[in-house]
């Protein structure tokens, strides 16, 4: 379970210094660029890039 480590490292750094309000920030960051992976083939791809 290699690939995990990352994710194990960055949890953990959050729990030593209490930085907590990262978490929201990282999620959303995740989330926009998955939507723009998979908008890029599709009918949506103009939209979506027109907000940008």
């Amino acid at each position: 379970m290699n690939k995990f480590r990352i994710i194990k490292q960055f949890l953990g750094f959050l729990t030593k210094t209490g930085r907590w309000w990262l978490i929201p920030i990282v999620l959303l960051l995740l989330l926009l660029g998955v939507i723009l992976v998979f908008a890029k083939g599709s009918a949506l791809a103009p939209f979506i890039y027109t907000l940008f």
